[in-house]
């Protein structure tokens, strides 16, 4: 009889995720993390609004060339400080602790900027701000890939990113609501700056109330906690005979294990060990860098120059099309997170990229005919495409650039990783922030011809070194770049010393199991199943860490029938 196989799909709740109360609870405590990228939208999108404001322009005396470039660089400053050494507080501390200290300090840069009276005073603010951020962006992502329901973690991690547009349509109509009701004071710039304080405040109140993330726990040694979270917001407050928590914690222990043996080393030097890991860093570094060289710089920091340059110098018409384009790069962004499970990310990717290129080319040609002849027709087809540029760009690269770091990453490097991207990211973003008004009024529109032949080489990339994650576990993902070893014999099985046995516990309740944490799950190295309680199983395989092979449960509904004493088999 043909073996049936079984993957997490057998166990996964079926009804809609908003009647079952603990999967409903645990997506309204995820709110609270993605407001780290809500407040990253709202912080580097206020300078936009800001620059537009005579209030502003006229209290720091027409910031421009080195000193605007300095001031819209703070920020990406501060967070290259912080970024190395956020992960390090993450996998030592928590996800819940690190995101408690970038609030901390992002609050006390946004009441030092929100008070300063001097250009000096306000950059350093902003790089005060950089740095919470920095702590702020790593921790968040982390802990909602790795505390999200596992059907919904695709759709979580690719939101977290899209969540920055939504901060970016606060801050720029609060920007215009501040001019429409306070004209040229100075508090129609130092109220939208005050606001922000809002939300590192919610974040230091509310934290603690949200769980900690199961994998950190594990590879901490606190295995009873993490099934406990597990339980109680995966698999409706129960550990007992629920496959599911099975599941989740074999794979997790399994993984965590696997990664042990393959490197212990705690540095960034891990990333260049292994042709797998060399591989996730150069696509990491990659996507990161072409989301801010894409051409979308020209218009997040400097929409002000950018409709100068079309003719457009009204402050009310600016800040009325930069509060539009803000809604739509959200609606779009939406837009690719609700496809991103079902077109997958590869293909996601490519349409993103392609449409960039032929957009951009087409934007590029109407800034140069309004630069040479003065065309209104020019600038009036400018604004339009700029919305459409920013819709492919919107469409993978917002809800991607995290959540596809996130897929690619087993657990030991996952926070130094995502520290990488976030580095690589506002380096580039810094390197933009300086460059590109110098570049505007040295050589005007033939600057956009860079950003063409660079959205060239991204089409190119995207082709060759994106490969598809959808549908499979972070463990499975993981394991795409190291490599699954081929069966070793003719019967199909992989050797025996290669496997990993995980012995669900005996114990039937979670009080008995706090007595004995260490116990939930074992590892073997061992050419059989070996358990002093359990006695001598029968057999029970996994081809792929996703998949349960049994000869002896038959249909997913016997298994969920069977006790605890259940054995599931890892292979390597």
């Amino acid at each position: 009889m043909a073996v049936p196989e079984y993957t997490i799909a057998d166990f996964i709740h079926r009804e809609s995720w908003w009647k079952n109360p603990g999967l409903l609870v645990l997506n309204i405590y995820l709110i609270l993390p993605l407001l780290s990228s809500v407040l990253n939208g709202l912080d580097q999108s206020i300078l936009n609004g800001l620059q537009i404001l005579p209030g502003w322009q006229e209290y720091f005396h027409n910031p421009q060339g080195k000193t605007l470039g300095l001031i819209n660089s703070a920020q990406g400053i501060g967070a290259l400080s912080g970024i190395p050494f956020a992960p390090y507080v993450s996998d030592l501390l928590g996800r819940r602790a690190t995101m408690f200290i970038g609030a901390t300090i992002v609050l006390a840069g946004v009441l030092t900027q929100a008070l300063c009276t001097t250009v000096k005073v306000f950059i350093g603010a902003r790089v005060l701000i950089g740095l919470g951020i920095a702590f702020s962006i790593n921790a968040a992502p982390l802990l909602i890939s790795e505390l999200s329901y596992p059907t919904h973690r695709g759709k979580l991690t690719s939101l977290y990113n899209t969540m920055w547009y939504f901060g970016s349509v606060i801050s720029a109509w609060i920007c215009l609501v501040a001019y429409d009701r306070a004209g040229a004071s100075q508090w129609s710039w130092r109220v939208p700056v005050f606001l922000q304080a809002s939300v590192p405040i919610l974040q230091m109140m509310l934290i603690w109330f949200i769980p900690e993330s199961p994998r950190f726990l594990a590879a901490k040694g606190l295995e009873s906690q993490a099934a406990r979270i597990l339980a109680q917001y995966h698999a409706k407050g129960t550990i007992k005979c629920d496959h599911l928590v099975d599941f989740e914690m074999a794979q997790i222990r399994h993984a965590l294990n696997t990664e042990r043996v393959i490197s212990s080393s705690p540095s960034y030097l891990i990333f260049f060990a292994t042709p797998g890991n060399r591989r996730r860093i150069f696509i990491i570094i990659s996507i990161a860098i072409s989301s801010q060289w894409s051409g979308n710089g020209l218009v997040s920091f400097y929409i002000n120059i950018v409709l100068d340059g079309i003719g457009i110098t009204t402050t009310r018409t600016k800040a009325v099309i930069n509060g539009g384009l803000q809604v739509f790069n959200l609606a779009s962004a939406l837009l690719g997170t609700m496809l991103v499970d079902k077109l997958g990310r590869r293909k996601l990717f490519l349409i993103s990229n392609i449409g960039m290129l032929i957009v951009f080319s087409m934007w590029t040609i109407t800034t140069a005919l309004f630069s040479e002849t003065g065309s209104p027709v020019a600038a009036k087809a400018t604004v339009p495409l700029i919305f459409l540029f920013y819709f492919f760009y919107d469409f993978a690269y917002t809800p991607m650039l995290v959540s596809y770091t996130l897929e690619i990453l087993p657990y030991n490097i996952r926070a130094k990783g995502l520290a990488i991207m976030n580095f690589s990211a506002y380096l580039s973003n810094t390197f933009n922030s300086f460059v590109n008004p110098w570049a505007l009024d040295a050589i005007g529109w033939k600057y956009y011809l860079v950003y063409c032949g660079w959205l060239v080489l991204e089409v190119v990339f995207v082709m060759v070194f994106i490969i598809e994650t959808r549908g499979r576990t972070l463990e499975e993902t993981a394991a795409l770049f190291d490599g699954v070893k081929p069966p070793q014999n003719p019967t199909g099985r992989t050797r025996r010393d290669s496997m990993a046995f995980a012995r669900i516990s005996q114990y039937s309740s979670p009080s008995r199991l706090e007595d004995h944490p260490d116990n939930y799950f074992e590892l073997h190295e061992s050419s059989s199943v070996r358990s002093s309680v359990i006695g001598s199983p029968s057999h029970v395989e996994l081809q792929e860490p996703s998949r349960v092979q049994s000869s002896v449960f038959g249909s997913p509904s016997d298994l969920k029938r069977q006790s605890e004493e259940s054995i599931i088999t890892f292979v390597k």
